[in-house]
């Protein structure tokens, strides 16, 4: 045990050094994309105005100045210290209040002891790669909900590992790199993949997540595809004029939730509310 916790800590230095270098890129990566602008959609559905929301892992804080810009009370929790050091002084800048927190997601109830009425948990299982620390990580946010309050859970699809490669880099599957031969294998035989990607990472096979969140005390809203449908042809589609990207965005919100379609995403996005 003492070697697995040694390994999980070793783990998640790799994780806050990769994003301590690369919070510009980090920043600009969702912004105006169709995974950004469509989680916001939902995102608008429940959270209104004044209620407390806990962004955890929510990196420079996109999502958090968007809900502080429309008058929520947003607290940022990230691993990264360069992340919310950034967060706050985009927040200075824009005029905006917000709280930050650093620290690790499956320790946020030891962190914080406020109760929110939305947690977002949009980045943390992106990147711990065991069972037992993802369940942990749903239940320290879970510890801070309130009852009734909802949940935004967000994984990366396997499938969303493949469509990064056909845009990026298709040479893939000519590669020797054992964790690229282990990502393609685990996608043939419908596994999850754990390791090394951009950083270290978790890939979630699709029919998991469902099974996975069916553990906690949470009654579904929603899973949805966050990039729709657009995914393999985004750039095409977001260099359009604006009436066109709203309604391939408009398109999207109405088929999201089809199975049949999720898997032309690279994120997915489980909503769910706190059984009182």
């Amino acid at each position: 045990m003492e070697e697995t916790i040694n390994v999980v800590h070793e783990t998640t230095k790799i994780i806050r050094d990769y994003y301590d270098a690369n919070v510009e890129a980090e920043w600009t990566r969702i912004a105006n994309r169709p995974e950004f602008l469509l989680t916001c959609r939902m995102l608008d559905r429940y959270i209104k105005p004044s209620q407390k929301v806990l962004d955890i892992g929510g990196g420079p804080g996109r999502y958090s100045l968007y809900l502080a810009s429309r008058g929520c009370d947003v607290t940022l929790f990230d691993l990264s210290p360069q992340n919310t050091k950034f967060a706050a002084s985009q927040a200075l800048e824009q005029g905006l209040t917000l709280k930050t927190i650093t620290g690790d997601a499956c320790k946020a109830d030891e962190l914080t002891q406020e109760k929110y009425d939305h947690i977002l948990l949009m980045g943390p299982m992106y990147h711990l790669l065991e069972e037992y620390e993802r369940v942990q990580a749903v239940n320290a946010a879970l510890n801070l909900l309130v009852p009734g309050g909802i949940i935004y859970v967000s994984f990366i699809n396997m499938m969303g590992g493949i469509i990064y490669s056909m845009k990026e880099s298709p040479e893939i599957l000519m590669s020797n790199d054992p964790s690229e031969v282990t990502f393609i294998q685990n996608f043939i035989d419908k596994k999850s993949y754990k390791g090394n990607a951009f950083t270290q990472a978790f890939f979630i096979e699709q029919s998991e997540i469902l099974p996975f969140m069916s553990q906690f005390p949470l009654t579904k809203l929603h899973m949805i595809s966050q990039e729709g449908v657009l995914s393999p042809c985004e750039s095409n589609i977001m260099s359009q004029s604006h009436e066109i990207i709203n309604k391939w965005l408009d398109l999207c919100e109405k088929i999201w939730e089809r199975e049949e379609f999720q898997s032309w995403a690279e994120h997915l996005l489980y909503v769910g509310r706190k059984i009182t």
